[in-house]
């Protein structure tokens, strides 16, 4: 019960968290990822971004380095890890297809998830669309 507890709460604090940010104002997204657009003068490129991701990986870091050889999480739970490392065409084709669609409407999975609060159309219609996506994969592509 403890880890649900515990994961419920990592959860808020991560979906709160991207909201503080503006990771989900799409726009706010789109005016960071778009730094072609920044020679433009009416165009300003956004890089307040960058601090949100640099702290993600700051705070994160040392926990991988330090933990990474542990077995069991510290609620007792078996960490298991893909034992697959090599780069494959489905990774670089996944990868590819998350950028590309990451710049063009300026949502990724968990602001996303974290957008729904907002109420705004488009990211139902986001959400939809990455659900049709994930079953059509896991129903075509084995």
């Amino acid at each position: 019960m403890s880890d649900k507890l515990i994961s419920l709460l990592s959860g808020i604090i991560f979906g709160i968290g991207l909201v503080i940010s503006g990771m989900t104002n799409p726009e706010k997204v789109l005016s960071f990822l778009s730094i072609s657009h920044s020679w433009s003068a009416e165009y300003k490129w956004d890089y307040s971004l960058i601090f949100v991701m640099g702290g993600a990986i700051i705070t994160a870091a040392p926990f991988f380095y330090f933990l990474k050889n542990k077995e069991v999480s510290s609620l007792g739970l078996k960490i298991s890890l893909p034992a697959k490392q090599d780069i494959d065409k489905k990774l670089v084709i996944g990868a590819s297809l998350f950028g590309v669609g990451w710049g063009l409407v300026g949502f990724c999975p968990g602001p996303a998830i974290s957008a729904i609060a907002v109420f705004d159309p488009i990211v139902i219609v986001f959400l939809v669309s990455m659900a049709v996506g994930v079953l059509v994969k896991q129903n075509i592509i084995k």
